[in-house]
């Protein structure tokens, strides 16, 4: 009973708030930039570097394990259709997030080939002795 009546102070207080967003968005990074596309960024931030982590953690084991290529292909692919969309609709959000998105995908596959080959050459030797 208390969280509800916490929340609902909580929300009456954010009703009066209203006249402290700013009006004119457009003037507060550049003016050139649309609140979409600054919407667009911060979207596409979160988007491209989710493939990181994975990356990340395949250079600091040297090993291809909980890696799929084919997610980063799938994903790839489609990255490469947005910054298509994006040439089609104009959006600098959307075809330089997915440009980026493409080489981080680009460089997950790259380092889960090259983490294969080592490991099949260790295990051939392993196994051939």
């Amino acid at each position: 009973m208390l969280t509800y009546a916490i929340l609902f102070v909580a929300l009456l207080s954010l009703c009066g708030c209203g006249d402290l967003v700013p009006q004119d968005t457009s003037a507060l990074i550049d003016p050139n930039l649309k609140r979409s596309e600054v919407v667009g960024f911060v979207g596409g931030l979160g988007a491209t570097f989710a493939a990181v982590p994975d990356l990340r953690f395949m250079l600091r084991c040297r090993s291809s394990t909980g890696m799929s290529p084919r997610m980063a292909a799938i994903m790839g692919i489609f990255q490469i259709i947005w910054i298509y969309y994006g040439l089609l609709i104009a959006s600098r959000p959307v075809i330089a997030w997915n440009m980026i998105a493409v080489l981080i995908n680009y460089l997950n596959v790259y380092a889960y080939r090259y983490f294969v080959r080592q490991e099949r050459a260790d295990a051939g030797g392993l196994f051939g002795a």
